[in-house]
């Protein structure tokens, strides 16, 4: 578990809550999802690296720190991934973005891809996976073997829920992947939904039930 990083802070806790109510609407749903992958957004990228520029300011000159958002790729997983994408945009607007298909076949629960998407030079690059749930951990773990193929600098994966299923799929495959979420739940039930959860994301994100 030395690389699952629970973000404790009392706000995304406080929008995680609000978000499991199952009379949550779409549109509340979507707003607290945006607002909570901003906040995540500090905490996974806490240890970017940093570069120093000269500036001026109304006073003089001086130095100051800046990070180079274009080397940062989020990279979604589709569909449930674009929710938690606009929410870190909004803070790090120059970072590149990349997509992966990934569907789950309904009988034997494996990821099946059907889309690839990514910027150039991807092995200058740090990626930033996202996607609102780590359930069963097989699309997390497909994503990431994907992403390895094309060589990126590093990786890390962003979820807002994950539970122990999850974590052990994903730290058995790559322990060298670290994984951020606000919650590590109890447990999936029989249909591979985390329990208590909050329901389907991509659901809830899109209106679709």
């Amino acid at each position: 578990m030395s690389n699952v990083h629970v973000i404790e802070h009392p706000l995304v806790q406080h929008k995680l809550t609000l978000m499991r109510r199952k009379d949550a609407s779409t549109a509340s749903f979507r707003r607290l999802l945006n607002e909570l992958a901003t906040l995540m957004t500090y905490e996974v990228t806490r240890d970017m690296p940093m570069q120093t520029i000269d500036i001026e300011t109304p006073l003089e000159t001086t130095t100051g720190r800046v990070i180079d958002g274009k080397k940062l790729v989020f990279v979604s997983i589709l569909r449930a991934g674009t929710g938690i994408l606009d929410g870190m945009l909004s803070v790090v607007p120059g970072a590149r973005v990349g997509h992966i298909g990934l569907y789950r076949d309904p009988k034997t629960l494996t990821a099946v891809e059907y889309y690839f998407k990514m910027p150039s030079d991807m092995h200058e690059r740090d990626v930033i996976i996202v996607d609102p749930m780590l359930a069963t951990g097989n699309s997390a773990v497909a994503a990431v073997d994907r992403l390895k193929e094309v060589r990126p600098r590093s990786i890390k994966f962003v979820c807002l829920l994950t539970c122990p299923e999850g974590v052990k799929a994903m730290s058995e495959a790559h322990p060298d992947v670290p994984i951020y979420t606000a919650a590590i739940d109890r447990q999936l039930n029989e249909h591979a939904y985390i329990l208590p959860g909050l329901g389907d994301a991509g659901d809830r994100i899109f209106g679709t039930k």
